[in-house]
């Protein structure tokens, strides 16, 4: 399931109430999915992380009151009734599940069922959604109890570039990343052979966003320290590429005769596409259709849907009509 799919599947679960598990590799995007589920149905997350907890921590502690021994109402319950208190709705998400302590999974039972534990209730605006590792993945993950896992619908969420650049653009992420993943989708995420300890995922890429900008004395070493020695010398020299852009707004202005790229230079495609698309708007796109109808058709094919799913509103202009209406619909 790609993440556009699993946010829209996660609404619907979410809307009937029923208890969700989100399943996939490290750094492949289950809690930012949730978290836009979760933002696309005006819930606030309430996030604990299984792996750092006891079960005391879900029961809460025991104190004595007047002569009996009560449980202290845990901080992420009462965060759920203040929410609902206040007329708003929630999601209490636990994240790394199956890396709890067998303790600590057995005391969920009663959380996912019941939508309660011990004395401690839920309040009725909150949804309970968890994520985990597969065991596949190497990730410390343990073996969910199968009677915790009959409480869950089960979603597999997939790496898919599309998916995540769309995601990553809408985030504010810098063109950049977006364009060399265009560029190399199969960098989006790759799991280390041996015992690397940093490898690219969209996790890893949504980090390299923020120092995209680094000097060039610094940046190499730090990409490096996110996504590993490989994949950050593709990125390097994809920077290279992407600085030697021609000016994205005299391409605009002039789209008969600016420059076009050749066929031995597909990055630099990659790079003017990906910029020119986040530049697309109603009053310029029919200029960068023209520009486009001067690439090969991959690349006019990847600049028009990428522009497209930026902006639907695109697609009803005059000129994207009129486009679609002479090239038979190749774009």
């Amino acid at each position: 399931m790609l993440h556009a799919q699993l946010t829209e599947s996660l609404v619907h679960l979410m809307r009937a109430d029923v208890p969700s598990f989100i399943w996939g590799a490290p750094g492949v995007g289950k809690s930012d999915a949730i978290k836009a589920a979760c933002a696309a149905e005006g819930r606030e997350v309430v996030e604990e992380r299984l792996s750092q907890l006891e079960s005391i921590d879900l029961r809460g502690t025991p104190t004595e009151r007047d002569g009996r021994v009560v449980w202290a109402q845990p901080t992420f319950i009462q965060r759920l009734w203040a929410i609902h208190e206040a007329g708003g709705r929630s999601a209490l998400f636990f994240d790394e599940m199956n890396q709890g302590s067998p303790s600590t999974q057995s005391a969920c039972y009663q959380i996912v069922l019941d939508r309660r534990i011990g004395e401690h209730v839920l309040p009725p605006s909150c949804v309970v959604i968890a994520a985990g590792n597969r065991l596949s993945d190497k990730a410390s993950a343990q073996r969910m109890p199968s009677a915790l896992a009959n409480r869950f619908a089960h979603l597999d969420l997939d790496c898919d570039a599309d998916s995540w650049r769309l995601w990553a653009d809408r985030a504010g992420l810098s063109p950049l990343i977006s364009a060399f993943i265009a560029f190399r989708p199969e960098l989006l995420h790759k799991m280390p052979q041996q015992e690397a300890r940093a490898f690219p995922s969209p996790r890893s890429w949504a980090q390299v966003s923020k120092i995209a900008d680094a000097p060039d004395a610094l940046r190499p070493a730090l990409v490096r320290a996110l996504i590993g020695d490989e994949a950050a010398g593709e990125f390097e020299a994809f920077v290279q590429v992407y600085r030697r852009l021609p000016s994205i707004d005299s391409i605009i202005a002039s789209p008969e005769a600016a420059m076009v790229p050749q066929p031995h230079e597909p990055a630099l495609a990659y790079a003017i596409c990906g910029a020119l698309a986040r530049k697309a708007t109603r009053s310029n796109f029919g200029a960068i259709l023209i520009y486009a109808n001067r690439l090969d058709r991959d690349f006019a094919v990847l600049l028009s849907t990428d522009a497209i799913r930026r902006d639907p509103a695109l697609q009803e202009t005059a000129a994207y009509v009129a486009h679609v209406t002479q090239n038979g619909g190749a774009l």
